[in-house]
This record gives structure tokens, sequence and C-alpha cells, in this order.
């Protein structure tokens, strides 16, 4: 898979690449930010596509998210965020996107600088920069796809141009999932304050009562399968819901630092994870059970390996069965039992990897998937009865793991 990396200049133009002189392309455009499963039925009609047509399958990949970019213009005058500013709200890393369209058989990803003045450019401009430089013979979008200035480029406009050009096909996938749902307007992380999986709330409600439910919360309505549903599940704690739209697990990336190493004086030795090299959404405070992989040792910022690459050893160090891969159980908050003595309030991420074997993994670049909610976050009597729950969850990760 060839991946390039573009910036536009000041003016919002792309000096698109010229992929071949005589072989055509079928493209998809967006974020896909989580690579949930309608991401994953798009892409991969791409690739399908290009094969019957001995055409390139051709990824144009947007970073950072045009939310990121319009939101911290609209609070900062206009400027647009620089590379130091960290987007807490991106559900997957670029490096985990690749991986998944590397996977997906994609020739080339074209990850574009996403910019004001790239985002001012209309639909039609960019549709012809596709077909005039790409060699765009199709173009692949899921169903409620949108593009260019004020999001004008929506299924039907493009079919339009589509038809009355005549210079490249429009080809339209059913992304949506199993329906939809409604997500409060202004949601905010909310832990779950009993053990074990969160059951769906809206599963027991009338009709009436889910649309007063609904109107008291202004809730929108959203598509099972989109990144928002994913993020407002994360942050509830509904990581199997989570993952059954993702199609995969739940990750995010850190790299491991010294903690207070407090895990070890209790006999579970943690890897603590560095917030500020954390990528990937966190979900909110809890403790859930999962895995750990080792990624290999960091780079000199803290990062893995560069989204230029993708490793096959990073692709072992994943795979399920792998030698650096533990099921562990996560803790992410801020340690309620000793906070009060430490003075410490930060909110850190911990993964004790059930494993017989000694750990030295400080400066290792570590990811850690989620499988699912265990307990909250509560401040046990004493550092015995706090022992003795952190067995149980071990064994309950034992079991969700196994």
């Amino acid at each position: 898979m060839n991946i390039t990396r573009l910036t536009p200049d000041p003016t919002g133009l792309v000096d698109w690449p010229t992929l071949s002189n005589d072989r055509k392309s079928v493209v998809t455009v967006g974020v896909f930010d989580g690579m949930h499963r309608g991401h994953q039925a798009v892409i991969g009609r791409t690739v399908e596509l290009a094969k019957k047509f001995d055409a390139f399958s051709v990824v144009v990949l947007f970073d950072p998210r045009p939310g990121l970019v319009h939101g911290y213009a609209a609070a900062h005058n206009g400027t647009e965020p620089g590379d130091d500013v960290h987007d807490t709200q991106a559900l997957t890393t670029i490096d985990e996107r690749l991986r998944f369209m590397r996977e997906l058989g994609v020739d080339h990803v074209l990850i574009v600088r996403y910019t004001l003045g790239f985002a001012a450019k209309s639909y039609r401009f960019f549709l012809g920069q596709m077909v005039g430089k790409l060699g765009m013979r199709t173009l692949v979008l899921g169903q409620d796809a949108a593009m260019g200035k004020d999001r004008a480029g929506d299924v039907k406009a493009i079919s339009t141009l589509s038809a009355a050009t005549g210079v490249f096909e429009l080809d339209v996938v059913d992304d949506r999932g199993p329906g939809h749902v409604r997500i409060p307007a202004n949601a905010e992380p909310q832990m779950p304050a009993e053990w074990g999986e969160p059951a769906d709330p809206f599963a027991a409600m009338s009709k009436a009562e889910l649309r007063a439910w609904s109107k008291k919360h202004q809730a929108k309505l959203q598509r099972t399968w989109s990144s928002t549903n994913v993020r407002y599940l994360l942050s509830q704690g509904r990581i199997v819901a989570a993952n059954e739209i993702l199609g995969h697990r739940h990750a995010i990336e850190g790299t491991v630092v010294h903690g207070e190493e407090r895990g070890r004086t209790i006999g579970f030795p943690t890897a603590n994870l560095d917030e500020a090299t954390v990528r990937g959404y966190l979900p909110v405070d809890g403790v859930y059970a999962g895995w750990l992989v080792d990624m290999g040792p960091a780079d000199a910022n803290g990062d893995g390996a560069s989204a230029d690459r993708v490793a096959s050893d990073d692709k072992a160090r994943i795979a399920d069965g792998s030698p650096w891969r533990w099921p562990a159980a996560i803790s992410i908050g801020t340690k309620p039992t000793f906070s009060e003595t430490t003075g410490l309030h930060e909110r850190v991420v911990e993964a004790y990897a059930i494993t017989d074997d000694w750990l030295e993994l400080y400066g290792h670049r570590v990811r850690v998937e989620f499988a699912g909610f265990l307990r909250p976050q509560v401040k046990f009597d004493s550092a015995d009865a706090l022992v003795a729950e952190l067995g149980r969850n071990v064994e309950e990760t034992k079991r969700l793991t196994a």
C-alpha cells in the first residue's frame, strides 16, 4: 500500500500526484475515524470495484478531523490547530486506520491535511481534481456522505453531477447499520454506577418514554454505525456495544512511564501511560477488561511506528496469540482510594498485564484494547479491600478474554 501525505497551499490547492497515465482509479473520501463497520463497507466496496475494473483503489483520508479544525477555528478567531493540538475526540490514530486499509487491500492512501482553505473549495472543484489528477472513474460513498464548501456535495448533488458530466460514476454503499439512535446534544461522559457491562438504558423504554427523554435531552438522530455513536457509547462505559459497531475492539496507544509504583507494592504492577502521548478516545473512568500489546520502543517523540509504514512485526504484536500480547485489567481514573493521601488527582491510565513473566515496558509504546466494563472507580476503605477487588477484576478479565 502506497501512502502519500499532501498539504494544501495557503489557497487550499493540493498538488495531487499522478498515479498513472493510463490506469483509472476507484476513489473514496473521508476521515474514517474509528474504522467502524460502515467505513469498512465503503472501503471494501472501493477495493472490490477497483479489482473488477483493473483500477487503483484509492482512499483520500482527511487529517486532522474536520470537526477539530472548524471547532478550533471558531474558538480561536479563525486560527487553525497546529501539530501540537491533541484531538481528544479522535477514536483512532492515523496508524490504526492505515492498518485496516492495508488489510482491506487498498492500493493508495492520500493523507490530505485538512485546512480551512481546502474546506472552502466547492465539491465540484474537488471532484474535478479527482477525475483530472487521479483518473477517478468511480467514486464510492456512504449514504450520508457530504463534501465541499458548506457540505453542499451530498449524495444527491454528486449523483446529479455524475449524470450530467458522464466522466465518473457514483457508487453508494448503505453504511448506516441497523437504523438510527438518538444522542443527547450536549452528552457528557457518565461513569456507570453498577458493576458489570452497562445495559442499554433505552431498551426498556416505551416509544412515549423515549420521545420524552429525547425532548428533555435535545437528542439528535444519528446513524447507529457512526463515529459519533461510538464516542457516545464509550463515554457511557458501554464497551461491548461500541465494539459491535466498530467490528473490532476499541483501542488507545501510549508510552509507558514510571508512575507511583503503588501497584507493585500491592502485588499488581501496572504499565502506566503518559497522558501526553495517549492517542485514541479514552472511555469514561472505570475499570475494564481487555488486552495490553507491546508495540516496541517508542521514538524520540514518544510515538510508535510511523504512519508511513506499518511494519510486519507491529502486526504480529497486535495479533491474537502473539507473545507480546497479554490479557489485562485496565484502570482509567484518579485512584480515589489513595488520592487524598497522595494529593494527586490527575486522570491516569494503568494496565495490569495478567502474566507470570516480568515485563519491562518502560519507554515502550503500548496498545490497550478494551473488551468490557468491569466496575466504576470507587474509594475502598483499605488497601486490603482494594487488593481483594483487584483479584476479582483479574478473574473476570480472564473470563472475558478467554
